[in-house]
């Protein structure tokens, strides 16, 4: 497997998410990836299961492409739970 961080593979979609106050435009595994493990854990400790998945999922298409759109739903559930989108 690749490292999920540095996954250049696009997402299904581009989340634009606002995060104090500024916009956050999400492209790729590696941005989404980034994006759910640099925060601190107690931030998804609400959502863990969802972040889990999405977390996961990230993980799975970066070692393969056609892992995508699971990773796109994944990752869009998570965002829609926690209100960023």
């Amino acid at each position: 497997m690749s490292d999920p961080s540095s996954s250049d593979t696009r997402l299904r979609t581009t989340f634009k998410i606002r995060l104090n106050g500024e916009t956050l435009a999400i492209a790729t595994v590696g941005q989404a990836y980034q994006f759910l493990t640099n925060y601190n854990s107690v931030e998804w400790m609400e959502f863990r299961a969802l972040h889990e998945n999405a977390v996961t999922a990230l993980e799975g298409a970066a070692g393969n492409a056609m892992l995508t759109v699971q990773a796109t739903d994944a990752v869009r559930a998570l965002f829609v739970s926690a209100k960023l989108l």
